[in-house]
């Protein structure tokens, strides 16, 4: 039997608490009381949700890697930035 991991998090709009699955962190959710749509985060993140976590987990792994670049850099074949 597999277990579902849940955190809490109020809805922005209406202030419910929301039982949201840990798979969906950073995706867009609804509310199911209200019906907004909002970006799911862990309320206890220091900070606001990331606006876009592909690219801070690039500078961030570059960052770890010693490059510390300050933007996302692709190879040309992905075209330009």
């Amino acid at each position: 039997m597999c277990k579902v991991t849940y955190f809490v998090q109020p809805c922005p709009t209406c202030g419910r608490k929301l039982q949201v699955k840990v798979e969906y962190l950073g995706l867009e959710v609804s509310c199911q009381h209200c019906g907004a749509g909002f970006i799911s985060h862990d309320p206890d993140m220091i900070g606001t949700p990331l606006a876009n976590p592909v690219d801070d987990a690039l500078h961030k792994a570059d960052a770890f890697l010693g490059r510390g670049l300050t933007s996302t850099h692709f190879p040309a074949t992905f075209g330009p930035n």
